[in-house]
């Protein structure tokens, strides 16, 4: 044993005291031993761990009889050795070393425990990362010394296995970069011929003549090491893992981490790219055309999935994910595979074919996902890919062969390519066993709320898949889906359930967003007479719901039908037969939400066909009572929708119908200061808000109506630009305007300080103003709602109010779409936003000046600055225009805000002073301003930000604080204010009074040098990210440059 003297030593006392202290914090659990005595044991003994004279710990705890406290020994070897390794001394590393290896070897000899052991292998791997990197270095051949030493001492094969993986995961993880990366990665290639040894020598032994961990530990290791392995490694170890694939071998823990490590090559290895296709795919695939075929069939035969089975659909799974090209390539392919020396040879195709159904075996595992089975889940993600490679197909190329010519078609029936034939077979057979697996059981199935959100899950992630068949089948899918219901349907008994109906409607659902609604078939029949005419309409809540759904997911096609006026044409009308359904589930509250949202989105993409209908909407209207209030908004908003497509002189009385009740009946009678009023009165105005912000969401245009205002060469838009225009101008209209603004102050004087009452005025306040493209009959103008934000944020100042500030200010100068009019806001603007702005600062500045508050509101801050950047952005001179003081106060407090720890908050205040400084030094009337700007505030704003490089800012936001700096050095250079940023620089970092940091008087140089003599943003970056490195200790780490590049 090397002599441990170099180690601090320690009393008997101090060594049993806290082998006391390890004992009572990791022991058997006391009846009188509390959490809050447990978390002060624990930071007792991690207090005792950061002291120096823990190192002389490790051998005397390893060294008790107890395991705690032998584990806590190795333990703390390793700590030390991971974070105070700069505190150990230079002269007794190698000692340090000698002595790591020989108390571990010790251990392993002596039969201590598996989980001791390992932190004693993690300690010497640590210790191999400090040793190891350098010329020369102080560790060569480290693995293989260690490996030596354990076997000189008698250890196993799979003790020396474990150690082994351990190492590659160690270094694998280390946080190295450059020449001490490259090192480390050579010592662990150098040691894979003796590792793959190790590992050969063990998986080739005869099953039962080695205990069965050796086996595993074998697989773990080969796991462990797959990123070191080449490719002819690979090749040897293949065959041999395949041979352990044996489901008749009693333990079958060997089968399973047999299969991990063949995962584990397609997706880690030299091999992961696909390539291999004779020495791992052809010969698994060999393997599953008999034993896999086996397997599933006693799953089947059983309808019980083993270990076993599991493991065989990971291995599927991974195998199908790296060979998907080959799988698309040779689906129908009939070149010869051969199989063995005895059997004969079969073909690619057949091989495919069995892997394809293998797959749709597990897809399609009889019972319920997630009460059932959980192995159907883990196939979907490979259609995906198989869909991509079939479309991808025509020049595959192995990497095994040299020919590269492309795969000659082979033609079947109808001309199409016998590939895409097979294709559409395998994908049809994959439409129809998930239409059967997304079928609820039938009522009564006991299932709890978990399992019903986890299927609900699994059937969303199913849609995904779907989508993948629908591009491989196209119009046969939903032929086929509109068949099924069709038959069923006339199959159907009294009393029959409507799950498997349901299923069929979920696909049509999910499969929506990938079709063209103009050229799709199919879709008149399913909403037909003949089809949806026999749905339930009563009753039966979750085939009504899934119908509602299908209808509202397709609400666009509508649009593309030709629609008959007339009742009295034999051709039904389809859209008016959807609407009838879906009214007639708006009274049903299981049924309200999604009746209401159909509703919504049918109304909204067929506005046109339905306004000839609009008095069916005013009985709807009428019936309004009858729904549940929590949909009514979406009702109206429907309503609206409808509204908006008439001639807008004949859309004021309708208007008129729906919101006068709303304004006079509802919101205005509630005087009264909240306290003195029932929570019914509180839920009543927030309905009716939501309600109002659905009509004005409802009478604004579609997409393809924005553009009215856009185009001046369009004479039609223009016309009915001015129509509206002048339908605005009606006095009943703007009467209708100022009752319904009249309403909303009364709301904001009364109640702006409830949260759920602001929430819903800001909704209101979003749909109801807009851009003059968007303009409706009652869209109000800006200007006075900011003023009621104003008010609002005066009595209590939210993110939400300086949010909606920001969007207000923002159209106070809307975009100019013409090349007659100038740009920039109007006057009325300017004069608003110079009344209105002072406000906000001084709400923002007095709730922010507070101590603790910016760092205890961060959603405030946050909003504080991003509007005050949008004001920025649009109205320049009204920050010149403020009281004295206010603007030096906002900067002020800026910087400040440059130095929080919450990312976002401190993103805000940096957008708004690079804005602000831009926007000031683009005009030259701003000139002035902007140099006493900087001349008050450069150089506390330069100090932020070099501080921020140095540490107190996060390193997230480096690259925010590396604009301002770009911005200072570019508008305040050298012969700026003050004497210009660099020298600010030069001044601020050599002071003494710096904030103290890892980066000496030469790293500060440097990097003065390198900003002072850059013209480019790029080079100023650069130089930025090295000083921040260099000033936080994390120059040459991984850590630290992917946590800057982000």
């Amino acid at each position: 044993m090397a002599n441990p003297s170099f180690l601090p030593s320690l009393s008997q006392f101090d060594i049993e005291h806290a082998a006391q202290l390890i004992q009572q914090a990791y022991g058997p659990p006391s009846s009188t031993t509390t959490p809050e005595e447990l978390r002060r044991l624990q930071q007792d003994l991690f207090e005792i761990q950061k002291r120096p004279e823990a190192w002389g710990l490790a051998i005397p705890l390893l060294n008790n009889p107890d395991q705690n406290v032998q584990f806590f020994g190795a333990h703390t070897a390793q700590v030390k050795i991971a974070r105070d390794w700069e505190l150990f001394p230079g002269e007794h590393t190698e000692a340090l070393r000698d002595l790591m290896v020989q108390l571990t070897a010790h251990s392993v000899s002596i039969g201590r425990s598996k989980f001791i052991l390992r932190k004693l292998f993690v300690a010497l791997s640590s210790l191999a990362l400090k040793l190891a990197p350098g010329h020369p270095s102080r560790w060569p051949e480290w693995i293989l010394s260690c490996v030596s030493a354990f076997s000189n001492q008698g250890a196993s094969t799979e003790y020396v296995l474990d150690f082994l993986s351990i190492v590659a995961e160690e270094v694998s993880n280390a946080d190295l970069l450059g020449a001490s990366k490259a090192q480390m990665q050579q010592t662990m290639i150098d040691a894979t011929a003796m590792v793959v040894q190790a590992i050969t020598a063990t998986i080739t032994q005869p099953r039962g003549t080695i205990p069965t961990k050796q086996y595993t530990s074998a697989l773990h290791c080969l796991q462990a090491w797959m990123t070191y392995l080449k490719a002819d490694h690979l090749t040897t170890l293949i065959p041999l893992l395949i041979f352990l694939l044996d489901p008749g071998f009693p333990d079958d823990s060997i089968f399973v981490a047999a299969s991990d490590a063949l995962q584990e090559i397609t997706t880690k290895s030299a091999l992961s790219d696909g390539s291999g296709s004779k020495t791992l795919t052809e010969p698994l695939m060999v393997w599953l055309d008999t034993t896999g075929n086996r397997i599933i069939e006693t799953t089947l035969a059983t309808d019980e999935v083993s270990p076993i089975s599991h493991s065989l659909c990971k291995l599927l799974v991974a195998l199908g994910d790296h060979s998907t090209a080959y799988i698309a390539t040779n689906i129908s392919s009939s070149m010869p595979v051969p199989t063995g020396p005895t059997t004969a040879p079969t073909t690619k195709g057949h091989l495919t074919q069995n892997f394809l159904r293998l797959l749709l075996a597990y897809t399609g595992l009889p019972g319920y996902y997630g009460v059932d089975e959980e192995e159907s889940e883990m196939t979907l993600g490979f259609w995906y890919l198989f869909q991509e490679a079939l479309w991808s197909t025509d020049f595959y190329i192995d990497g095994e062969d040299e020919d590269r010519s492309p795969v000659p078609p082979d033609t079947g029936e109808g001309g199409e390519s016998k590939q895409m034939l097979m294709a559409k077979a395998v994908f049809s057979e994959l439409v129809k066993i998930l239409r059967r697996k997304v079928a609820f059981p039938p009522p009564g199935s006991g299932w709890s709320r978990d399992h019903i959100e986890k299927f609900q899950v699994y059937r969303r992630d199913v849609g995904d898949t779907l989508i993948n068949a629908y591009y491989v089948l196209r119009d046969d899918m939903i032929g086929y889906y509109v068949n099924d219901i069709a038959e069923r349907l006339a199959a159907r008994q009294e009393g029959d359930h409507w799950q498997d109906i349901e299923a069929t409607l979920h696909c049509i659902m999910s499969i929506q967003e990938a079709i063209d609604m103009d050229s799709v078939q199919h879709l008149d029949r399913l909403f037909s007479p003949e089809i949806l005419g026999r749905l339930p309409s009563t009753g039966r809540s979750r085939v009504r719901r899934t119908a509602l759904g299908v209808i509202g997911t397709y609400s666009s096609w509508f649009a593309t039908q030709t629609h008959p006026i007339s009742p009295n044409v034999a051709e039904p009308n389809l859209l008016l037969t959807v609407l009838s359904y879906v009214v007639s589930a708006l009274p049903d509250p299981s049924l309200s939400l999604s009746a209401a949202t159909a509703l919504r989105n049918l109304c909204e993409a067929n506005r046109k066909d339905l306004a000839p209908h609009i008095g069916a909407f005013g009985e709807l209207h009428a019936g309004l009572n009858n729904i549940p209030d929590s949909e009514k908004s979406k009702v109206l908003q429907s309503i609206a929708s409808v509204i908006q497509a008439m001639p807008p002189n004949e859309e004021i009385p309708a208007i008129e119908a729906i919101v006068n009740p709303i304004v006079q009946n509802s919101m205005t009678p509630f005087k009264q200061p909240p306290q003195y009023l029932p929570d019914e009165a509180r839920t009543s105005i927030i309905l009716h808000l939501e309600t109002l912000s659905g009509v004005a969401k409802g009478l604004t245009r579609t997409v393809e109506g924005m553009n009215v205002l856009e185009d001046e060469s369009d004479l039609d838009a223009q016309s009915e630009a001015e129509t509206l225009k002048l339908a605005r101008a009606d006095p009943r209209a703007t009467k209708l305007r100022e009752n319904i603004f009249t309403a909303i102050r009364g709301v904001v004087e009364v109640w702006s300080m409830d949260a759920a009452v602001s929430h819903a005025l800001s909704d209101l306040f979003k749909s109801i103003t807009c851009l003059p493209s968007d303009i409706t009959l009652i869209s109000l103008p800006a200007g006075p709602l900011l003023e009621l934000v104003c008010l609002a944020a005066q009595r209590q100042l939210t993110a939400a109010w300086l949010s909606l500030a920001a969007i207000l200010i923002a159209q106070l100068n809307p975009p100019v779409f013409s090349l007659n009019i100038k740009s920039g806001p109007p006057p009325e603007s300017e004069g608003i936003v110079q009344n209105i702005l002072p406000v906000l600062m001084q709400c923002g500045l007095a709730s922010l000046s507070v101590e603790g508050a910016m760092e205890g509101n961060p959603d405030i801050v946050q909003e504080f600055f991003a509007c005050m950047d949008r004001t920025a952005q649009d109205f320049t001179n009204s920050f010149y225009s403020l009281p004295p003081g206010l603007l030096d106060a906002l900067v002020q407090c800026a910087i400040r805000a440059l130095s929080l720890q919450e990312r976002y908050s401190l993103v805000a205040a940096c957008n708004f002073v690079s804005t602000l400084i831009h926007r000031s030094s683009v005009s030259d009337e701003l000139s002035a301003h902007k140099t006493a700007l900087l001349t008050t505030h450069g150089r506390a704003l330069m100090r932020a930000v070099l501080q921020g490089f140095a540490g107190v800012a996060p390193r997230s936001v480096v690259p925010n604080l590396i604009e301002i700096l770009g911005t200072l050095l570019s508008r305040a250079g050298d012969a700026g204010p003050g004497g210009g940023a660099t020298q600010w620089m030069k001044d601020i970092l050599m002071a003494e009074d710096f904030v103290p940091s890892k980066a000496g008087p030469e790293a500060k140089t440097k990097f003065i040098k390198a900003v002072a003599g850059s013209r480019s943003l790029k080079r100023t970056r650069e130089a930025a990210q090295q000083f921040t490195l260099v000033a936080r200790g994390l120059e040459g780490s991984s850590f630290g440059y992917s946590s800057l590049t982000m």
